[in-house]
Protein backbone atom coordinates (compact mmCIF):
# COMPACT_ATOMS: atom_id res chain seq x y z
CA UNK A 1 0.00 0.00 0.00
CA UNK A 2 0.83 2.99 -0.82
CA UNK A 3 -0.69 5.61 2.01
CA UNK A 4 1.65 7.81 1.95
CA UNK A 5 0.85 9.02 -1.13
CA UNK A 6 -3.07 9.47 -0.68
CA UNK A 7 -2.68 10.58 3.10
CA UNK A 8 -3.77 7.66 5.35
CA UNK A 9 -5.45 4.59 4.91
CA UNK A 10 -8.87 3.73 5.43
CA UNK A 11 -11.14 0.19 6.24
CA UNK A 12 -14.64 0.34 6.61
CA UNK A 13 -16.63 -0.36 9.66
CA UNK A 14 -17.85 -3.63 7.53
CA UNK A 15 -14.17 -4.75 7.00
CA UNK A 16 -12.94 -3.99 10.74
CA UNK A 17 -15.74 -6.63 11.73
CA UNK A 18 -13.74 -9.03 9.65
CA UNK A 19 -10.16 -8.30 10.62
CA UNK A 20 -11.47 -8.62 14.15
CA UNK A 21 -11.24 -12.04 13.80
CA UNK A 22 -7.32 -11.44 13.61
CA UNK A 23 -5.01 -10.77 16.75
CA UNK A 24 -5.75 -6.91 15.03
CA UNK A 25 -4.13 -3.59 17.41
CA UNK A 26 -7.32 -1.43 17.50
CA UNK A 27 -7.35 2.00 19.17
CA UNK A 28 -10.45 4.10 20.22
CA UNK A 29 -9.25 7.76 20.48
CA UNK A 30 -12.79 8.94 21.64
CA UNK A 31 -12.34 10.88 25.16
CA UNK A 32 -12.49 7.85 28.19
CA UNK A 33 -16.10 9.03 28.31
CA UNK A 34 -17.18 7.78 25.34
CA UNK A 35 -15.32 5.09 25.46
CA UNK A 36 -17.12 3.75 28.69
CA UNK A 37 -20.22 4.96 26.37
CA UNK A 38 -19.77 1.75 24.43
CA UNK A 39 -16.81 0.81 22.54
CA UNK A 40 -15.18 -2.67 20.08
CA UNK A 41 -14.31 -5.19 22.73
CA UNK A 42 -10.72 -5.62 21.53
CA UNK A 43 -10.47 -2.09 21.63
CA UNK A 44 -7.61 0.11 23.72
CA UNK A 45 -8.49 3.68 24.47
CA UNK A 46 -5.94 6.31 24.15
CA UNK A 47 -7.69 9.66 23.47
CA UNK A 48 -6.57 11.86 20.58
CA UNK A 49 -4.90 14.15 22.86
CA UNK A 50 -2.45 11.10 24.29
CA UNK A 51 -1.76 9.46 21.18
CA UNK A 52 1.75 10.64 21.15
CA UNK A 53 1.76 8.33 24.10
CA UNK A 54 0.90 5.15 21.78
CA UNK A 55 3.97 2.36 22.20
CA UNK A 56 2.67 0.08 19.72
CA UNK A 57 3.68 -3.63 18.89
CA UNK A 58 5.30 -3.57 14.90
CA UNK A 59 1.87 -4.22 13.67
CA UNK A 60 -0.77 -2.52 11.95
CA UNK A 61 -2.81 -0.48 14.04
CA UNK A 62 -6.81 0.01 12.97
CA UNK A 63 -7.71 3.74 14.66
CA UNK A 64 -11.29 4.08 15.43
CA UNK A 65 -13.16 7.32 16.88
CA UNK A 66 -17.10 8.51 16.59
CA UNK A 67 -17.28 9.93 13.34
CA UNK A 68 -14.01 9.14 11.45
CA UNK A 69 -12.28 12.40 11.78
CA UNK A 70 -10.17 12.14 15.29
CA UNK A 71 -9.18 8.95 14.33
CA UNK A 72 -7.92 10.14 10.73
CA UNK A 73 -6.57 12.76 12.80
CA UNK A 74 -4.88 10.21 15.19
CA UNK A 75 -3.68 7.64 11.99
CA UNK A 76 -1.92 10.54 10.82
CA UNK A 77 0.28 11.20 13.77
CA UNK A 78 0.89 7.21 13.89
CA UNK A 79 2.58 6.90 10.36
CA UNK A 80 4.50 10.20 10.93
CA UNK A 81 5.87 8.34 13.61
CA UNK A 82 6.48 5.22 11.63
CA UNK A 83 3.32 3.20 12.43
CA UNK A 84 1.28 1.17 9.62
CA UNK A 85 -1.74 2.82 10.57
CA UNK A 86 -5.57 2.55 9.19
CA UNK A 87 -8.27 4.97 10.04
CA UNK A 88 -11.74 3.03 10.31
CA UNK A 89 -14.15 5.75 8.22
CA UNK A 90 -17.32 6.20 9.52
CA UNK A 91 -16.45 5.00 12.94
CA UNK A 92 -18.19 3.93 15.94
CA UNK A 93 -21.43 5.96 14.12
CA UNK A 94 -21.28 3.23 11.22
CA UNK A 95 -20.36 -0.13 13.81
CA UNK A 96 -23.23 -2.23 13.60
CA UNK A 97 -21.11 -5.08 15.51
CA UNK A 98 -21.41 -5.21 19.42
CA UNK A 99 -20.15 -3.10 21.70
CA UNK A 100 -19.25 -3.37 25.43
CA UNK A 101 -19.58 -0.23 28.10
CA UNK A 102 -17.31 0.16 30.86
CA UNK A 103 -13.71 0.32 31.10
Amino acid sequence: MFGFLKGVSTVSTTELSELLAEDIELLDVRSPAEYRSGHIAKAVNISLNKIDTYNGKGKPVYVICQSGMRSKKAAKALSKKGYDAINVRGGMAQWNGKVRGGK
